[in-house]
């Protein structure tokens, strides 16, 4: 069978036709950070500082897995990030959603961040990266985990 050179341009044009196109790579893919603070809105709660940052850490993979360290506990999680129409060269901003953490559950010190952190897992609904810093903001006004790049 031989196909003519009018057929090989119908079937390029038609497979052209049929390409998706990716989605905008997410500017959280392939970064890693290290909490910063936990504020409330809750002004009896205040502003939370973890005394060792870098026991509390998030790395987002390209493949859209979240790998986490919780004080004395490690998990994984999928992320799918909706980036916001308004990002500049120095802020990003957009829908975050955080699958079901899987975490080991090693008894940490009774100071651990970690069951806090935990617990607002669910809630986390949009990002912020501004100023080189990542804000995570739970829902309905229930706090902002700030994270800053880790080494």
């Amino acid at each position: 069978m031989h196909i003519g050179s009018k057929s090989i341009a119908v079937i390029a044009a038609i497979m052209v036709g049929c390409a998706t196109v990716a989605p905008p790579a997410s500017p959280l893919a392939g970064t890693r950070w290290q909490l910063v603070s936990i504020q409330s809105m809750d002004d009896a709660q205040g502003t939370v500082r973890p005394p060792e940052p870098a026991r509390y850490t998030l790395e987002f993979g390209a493949d859209g897995r979240v790998a986490v360290r919780l004080d004395c506990n490690r998990g994984s999680a999928t992320w799918q990030a909706q980036p916001a129409a308004e990002a500049g060269p120095h802020r990003a901003s957009g829908q975050l959603l955080m699958g079901p953490l899987a975490i080991t559950g090693a008894m940490c010190p009774p100071d651990s961040l970690a069951p806090r952190l935990a617990s607002s897992w669910p809630y986390v609904r949009s990002y912020l990266i501004e100023a080189g810093q990542l804000h995570l903001s739970l829902m309905a006004d229930g706090g902002i985990l700030s994270w800053a790049p880790a080494p």
